[in-house]
């Protein structure tokens, strides 16, 4: 027998060299209080969640819809806090709800979002300014509580504000750690992946407008002449003139554009995986591709997470600054879905006349 056709000959070809296949989530040790004293949290995410918030909507827009569901609608409270809330103006120009709208967002891009809390000397709350969190240190003792805060002075240095003087909210804290998590790195692979996929088709595509040149000729003079000649007239959009027998000594043929609905189905997989990592559903944000039945799901659906911020953000304001206000929410679907539900059921049971045989056997 022939070596070559001897299946006992058989070997591998040694793919696994150098590659695996085998997929890890890597660990995350927390921040968590040390040894010395105190410890200082410096809000390294700001920076970086700052410029995701700004320049990538696929983020910006599911998180501005569940901001503006939690206290977009108003609040209720008495008549005495309502005077107090409706004097604050921020920075200037604010009001007690884009302040709290400004926090949120805040919140969700840092991990911790902070107000300077300003009283008159009565004690009476007179203002509410939103930090910028790159500004604000955060000190905790050696239990992990937090003692006080280091707010940072343009060319003054740091002053000292005592826990009663900021306001703190934090998103997603876990054990001891003594910071929030932003609501982005949950989704960060998928925010890249996606602009990288748009970038990368839109390269395509502006690549499309270019002609392949084939020309026959050996001299490297020749051919760096043509082609300075063949790229300043693409650019100036201008004519060039090739001498030359077309299909035998030069051809120009169009770049091949691969076909796009490869690169959409990637697109809005990964657009989808952004909406679960945020525990938004997409219906909410953009309904364009929903029908009513899915958009009325995902109203339901979303009224748990909505209600989530809302409570929490009506603990914080009563447990550091003692306002006790409740954020209005939208209607619930809840009865109205339960209501249709059962008007339908009749529809799609199979009663029991239906069930008999009603046709006649012919011979």
């Amino acid at each position: 027998m022939v070596a070559e056709h001897d299946l006992r000959q058989t070997s591998t070809g040694g793919l696994d060299s150098g590659t695996s296949l085998a997929f890890s989530i890597g660990q995350r040790t927390l921040d968590e209080a040390g040894t010395q004293k105190e410890t200082e949290w410096s809000n390294d995410y700001a920076t970086k969640g700052f410029g995701i918030f700004d320049q990538v909507p696929e983020f910006k827009e599911p998180i501005k819809a569940l901001i503006r569901w939690s206290v977009g609608r108003g609040y209720e409270t008495d008549a005495m806090t309502r005077a107090i809330l409706e004097n604050l103006t921020g920075w200037g120009e604010d009001s007690f709800q884009s302040i709290m709208t400004n926090l949120l967002i805040t919140k969700k891009t840092n991990g911790d979002a902070y107000a300077e809390i300003i009283r008159n000397d009565g004690g009476t709350l007179i203002n509410l300014k939103p930090l910028n969190p790159i500004n604000v240190k955060t000190i905790v003792n050696q239990k992990g509580i937090i003692t006080r805060y280091k707010v940072k002075n343009l060319g003054k240095g740091y002053t000292i504000k005592e826990t009663s003087e900021i306001l703190h909210l934090c998103n997603d804290r876990i054990a001891n750690e003594i910071h929030g998590t932003p609501a982005w790195k949950a989704c960060k692979w998928e925010l890249e992946a996606k602009r990288e996929a748009m970038e990368g088709f839109r390269k395509i595509l502006d690549r499309s407008t270019v002609r392949v040149m084939y020309v026959d000729a050996d001299d490297n003079t020749t051919l760096s002449t043509i082609r300075t000649q063949w790229k300043e007239g693409i650019k100036n959009r201008d004519v060039v003139i090739l001498p030359g027998k077309r299909g035998q000594e030069l051809e120009v043929a169009d770049y091949e554009t691969p076909a796009i609905d490869p690169f959409i189905r990637w697109i809005e997989y990964l657009d989808k995986r952004i909406y679960q990592s945020l525990g938004i559903p997409k219906a909410i944000a953009d309904t364009a591709d929903f029908t009513e039945a899915a958009s009325k799901v995902g109203y339901m659906t979303f009224e748990p997470v909505y209600v989530e911020e809302q409570t929490l953000l009506e603990s914080d304001l009563w447990n550091q600054l003692a306002i006790k206000i409740k954020f209005n929410k939208p209607a619930s679907l809840t009865g109205t879905m339960q209501e249709e539900e059962q008007k339908n059921t009749g529809q799609v049971r199979i009663q029991p006349s239906e069930t008999k045989l009603t046709a006649q056997r012919t011979e």
